[in-house]
């Protein structure tokens, strides 16, 4: 700790600034080690044992945790034993009573969903509609409406909303709320009004591209926690791409890393929405393979489920479509993979409910074009579904929280 000096040149008291800036990093020290906990055997340690964690003094992390319970980000989850004499000691937890919202805009559909501190989706609601080519204004207020629903909810439950997080699919600038380009919404250079979604939220609402947060959703929820450099391919209307290294989501100087949909697989390949021609997303998108499988027109709901049916049936036409989406989605996944120095691929979004015969057909891709750098052991297919993005959004938010305690905290 920096000590100020008197007029004489002697050390006086501690500079004032620098004792707070001091219990602000402990208190992210505390909060940081007690969402680490909820891996371990025991998820609930106490204050002893956070004081052992951390190097913090016992005297030191009880008045930090008191300040922590106060705020509502703690909480106490019964007794336990510290190992100090036998007495004993008070387990301690990330608060179930606040939570932040995920939500998503996608091509077919909307979703808002309330994640509490300790990680637990509690809420999760989905409006299926077409957005495409619909205003920014008439989506936002559908939004608006469904997380106003989960708020009503929470809000009943006892749980206090901390703030929230918004996927969208395309270039966004968080730090504006503009989405700079989602070709498959029609929307370019759109600034969003992400004060209304939550508006009494104290850490509010962040703009994030779709991808990224479906990638972030797998590294805290799902195969993140086997590997630690892999590329997150998430299928939907449109093909959307997250890269993983070191376990940390690496987004480039823009934001705008890992856009593997747009990656050029064919260069004589059809006109893709984003201008150019030859994209993963004209091979692997949903439209894609729908319309190489031969199913109609309809809902995405309705359509995925058709080609659930035809492949789980045999048939042919439906397992040669998928079988060409992972063919390219290979080639694609094999010069990312040489290019980062990857190890996995991941596969979610709706390549999830066609893993049975995408995954073969990429892991043949990838011994193909970049042999011996991805085993087929580590093709993965995510257990998270349609959840991911919204999770990663969520999930972003509550680190915004858990990074940044002393705003809720009386002396913040």
């Amino acid at each position: 700790m920096s000590l100020e000096k008197n007029a004489d040149g002697g050390a006086g008291r501690p500079a004032p600034g620098r004792v707070e800036d001091v219990r602000r990093g402990n208190l992210v020290r505390v909060l940081a080690s007690l969402a680490q906990a909820r891996t371990d055997p025991d998820p609930h340690p106490t204050r002893a044992d956070l004081a052992a964690r951390t190097g913090l003094t016992k005297a030191s992390v009880s008045s930090l945790v008191a300040e922590l319970v106060d705020a509502g980000l703690v909480a106490e989850s019964g007794a336990t034993r510290d190992g100090e004499r036998g007495r004993p000691g008070v387990g301690l937890e990330l608060s179930t009573r606040r939570g932040v919202v995920g939500m998503e805009i996608n091509v077919d559909y909307i979703s808002a969903g309330l994640l509490d501190l300790g990680g637990t989706l509690r809420i999760l609601r989905t409006l299926e509609r077409g957005n495409r080519g619909q205003s920014p204004e008439s989506v936002m207020a559908l939004l608006a409406g469904l997380v106003s629903d989960v708020a009503a909810e929470a809000s009943a439950a006892g749980i206090v909303i901390l703030g929230g997080g918004l996927a969208v699919p395309g270039l966004v600038d968080s730090a504006s709320g503009t989405v700079a380009s989602a070709p498959n919404l029609h929307w370019h250079a759109v600034a969003l009004q992400l004060d209304r979604l939550l508006p009494d939220a104290p850490f509010g609402t962040v703009l994030h591209n779709e991808a990224n947060c479906a990638a972030l959703g797998e590294l805290w929820y799902g195969h993140g926690l086997d590997f630690q450099d892999y590329l997150f391919v998430s299928g939907e209307v449109g093909v959307g791409g997250g890269l993983v290294i070191g376990s940390e989501l690496f987004a480039g100087p823009h934001g705008q890393a890992g856009e593997v949909g747009h990656m050029v697989v064919e260069p004589s390949g059809p006109d893709c929405s984003c201008g150019g021609h030859g994209c993963l997303e004209t091979f692997a998108g949903q439209e894609a393979i729908f319309s190489e499988a031969g199913i109609p027109a309809g809902t995405a709901s309705v359509r995925l489920a058709r080609l659930g049916e035809q492949l789980a049936s045999g048939d042919m036409a439906a397992i040669t479509a998928v079988a060409r989406a992972g063919h390219y989605l290979g080639i694609a996944a094999a010069s990312t993979a040489r290019m980062m120095n990857l190890s996995a691929v991941v596969l979610g979004g709706h390549f999830t409910q066609m893993g049975p015969w995408i995954a073969p057909a990429v892991v043949q891709s990838l011994a193909d074009y970049a042999p011996g750098v991805v085993s087929p052991a580590r093709v993965a297919v995510s257990e998270l579904g349609q959840s991911a993005a919204l999770l990663g959004a969520a999930g972003s938010s509550l680190r915004a929280v858990l990074a940044a305690p002393f705003s809720l905290t009386p002396a913040g």
